[in-house]
């Protein structure tokens, strides 16, 4: 994961839009880096997620692909949102955070769920995060951010280790371990007692704790000298209350998968 940045909330609203905090769409920006630095990127591409975390059906999105660091501090990624680095020592990184944050519509809940369980609206995270770089292409980290229009709070811990690269071709593994606070919980998995009627499921209040564990895997393959290909795969399984919920156990699965693909321009 990329460290740096705090924008606007319409500029992150903007740049962001293919992000998730909890089971995020993902494109591959943490790979191993051979050069001074990791180049800024711009492109377009398209995402392949569940259309609501827990669930087994998923769909297509096309989304803006950016990755672009300024001044040495702070980052605007479409796969790890934006930091602000106020620490910014050799190894140690830290300071604010901000990421978008998909909701579900009634499209996305189908016609066994729509009308029934609550739609979601988007929403913007923001908190503070803290990273140690042991090199270039191994680092740990942990982000925690709060819902800006509710009470939800997200924990994200998670280890990257850039891989070999294989001729020009970088790629590198992310281990993730995600977990939210009561209402968050709730928000996305919880049943009331009548919506649980309706559907003949019992009702579900789940509480705070581990939501999902995953690995990641990102590449970028060269394409001449300005251009790219970028991909990811993440394998996701979510936990406790969240696996348990009578949503996923009926509706959708444990088991999450996303997937994206994105042409971009290096410089």
């Amino acid at each position: 994961m990329r460290t740096p940045g705090r924008v606007a909330r319409l500029l992150l609203t903007t740049l962001l839009g293919s992000g998730l905090l909890a089971g995020a769409p993902s494109y591959a920006d943490d790979v191993q880096d051979t050069g001074d630095g990791p180049p800024n990127m711009l492109g377009v591409g398209v995402i392949h997620l569940p259309r609501w975390q827990g669930a087994r059906s998923h769909r297509d999105q096309l989304a803006p692909y950016v990755e672009v660091e300024l001044d040495d501090r702070i980052t605007l990624s479409t796969d790890d949102g934006a930091t602000l680095d106020l620490i910014h020592a050799d190894h140690l990184h830290g300071g604010l955070f901000g990421n978008y944050q998909w909701g579900r519509s009634r499209e996305d809940l189908g016609p066994h769920l729509d009308g029934i369980v609550s739609s979601l609206s988007p929403r913007l995270n923001a908190g503070g995060y803290v990273e140690y770089d042991f090199n270039k292409a191994q680092n740990v980290g942990v982000t925690l951010s709060h819902d800006t229009l509710g009470a939800g709070v997200y924990l994200n811990m998670y280890a990257v280790t850039g891989l070999p690269p294989l001729g020009r071709y970088e790629h590198s593994l992310q281990l993730q371990l995600q977990s939210m606070n009561g209402p968050a919980m709730r928000r996305f998995f919880g049943l009331t007692p009548a919506q649980a009627a309706q559907l003949g499921v019992s009702a579900w209040s789940p509480g705070a704790g581990a939501q999902q564990m995953a690995l990641e895997y990102d590449a970028m393959i060269p394409i001449g000298d300005s251009l790219a290909a970028v991909f990811s795969l993440n394998f996701a399984r979510l936990l406790g209350d969240a696996a348990d919920s009578p949503l996923v156990r009926y509706y959708g699965s444990p088991n999450q998968f996303t997937g994206s693909f994105a042409l971009v321009y290096r410089f």
